[in-house]
């Protein structure tokens, strides 16, 4: 396969310039459909003259069919996208990317779906629709899945789909989160995760950060004690991966905190531990919930983070979670693949 390609961008550029965008329409029409046009050609940035033509190819090849609520494709065309997938990877490179940040981060595998997320809002579904694919991959008969917040983590609960196989499958939330925005808390994520899973869910009612007196106190009531051993035996974790600064705001963090994720030249955040470029914990937020040394126990552990400029956070971060599954976009791959020396 790729042999034929590289024969086939040697002849034939331009078709495989056309299969590319014709590629890119019907995966966007399956992320947002039922979509109408207008809003297809200012989401991919297609004039609506030149994607009025593609549209009609497409239809006259029974892949979409048009509404008057908008786009949607066929079962043909569902089954020619899914086909496409793979070979698709090897024309736009990705398999490289993968195989390539696989070896250097030492990762156990790494999925690159097309597209920057700091560009395009759609792409973060498509890492949803891409982590969906690798959390089924890795069910077994009895499941704990335990979910962090934030909005890349909010796209992966809406592309959850139910599992064919029926497989048990229990959501909880990976720490407290009261205080966050309601959508992107790890409760109102992993609720939603359940319920487009079919699965059950527990929710943990604490908020994000707490003083040391309460934090001891919370952690010895009986129920939530129980629900944070639970968490503890999850069998997977789907986590994102956020930049140090950003984060920090949004969580309100204190003065003298902020100064100490400063000082300390804090570069990415997950699970409320801050780490600089070495990958070194700066600073570390009291929480309750999964430990930053709860991960070497668990079998699988998925982070989902995308966007060129989260490139810098996502190596940080991964130089002390060597083993885990990546899910990125090209934006942020292009990006650590220039940062990172073989």
């Amino acid at each position: 396969m790729r042999s034929l390609i590289e024969v086939q961008k040697k002849l034939l550029p331009d078709l495989l310039l056309v299969m590319q965008k014709r590629y890119q329409i019907l995966q966007y029409i399956r992320l947002m459909q039922p979509i109408g046009r207008r809003s297809l050609s200012s989401s991919l940035g297609i004039s609506e003259r030149i994607l009025r033509g593609e549209v009609q190819f497409l239809k006259d090849q029974n892949l979409i069919e048009i509404f008057p609520a908008g786009m949607t494709l066929t079962k043909e065309g569902s089954h020619l996208l899914t086909v496409l997938e793979e070979a698709m990877k090897d024309v736009l490179g990705l398999t490289f990317l993968e195989n390539t940040l696989k070896e250097r981060l030492n990762l156990k595998k790494v999925i690159v779906v097309s597209g920057d997320s700091d560009q395009f809002s759609w792409v973060k579904k498509e890492m949803g629709r891409a982590c969906v694919s690798c959390i089924k991959e890795r069910l077994t008969g009895k499941n704990i899945v335990a979910v962090t917040g934030g909005t890349t983590i909010a796209a992966v609960a809406e592309m959850m789909t139910p599992d064919s196989k029926n497989r048990e499958q229990l959501y909880v939330p990976a720490r407290g989160g009261l205080g966050e925005n309601v959508e992107n808390q790890a409760n109102t994520i992993c609720a939603k995760m359940a319920e487009r899973a079919m699965g059950n869910y527990r929710l943990l009612h604490v908020p994000d950060q707490l003083s040391k007196e309460a934090y001891l106190s919370i952690t010895e009531e009986p129920s939530i004690k129980e629900l944070l051993a639970l968490i503890k035996s999850s069998s997977m974790v789907v986590h994102g991966i956020g930049d140090a600064k950003t984060m920090a705001e949004r969580r309100k963090t204190l003065p003298e905190d902020y100064i100490k994720i400063e000082q300390g030249e804090a570069v990415a955040e997950a699970f409320g531990y801050y780490f600089n470029q070495e990958g070194e914990v700066v600073h570390k937020v009291q929480t309750v919930g999964m430990q930053l040394s709860d991960l070497e126990k668990i079998q699988n552990v998925i982070a989902v983070a995308g966007g060129a400029s989260k490139a810098g956070a996502i190596q940080a971060y991964l130089k002390q979670a060597q083993g885990s599954i990546l899910i990125t976009d090209e934006g942020a791959a292009k990006e650590l693949i220039r940062d990172i020396h073989p």
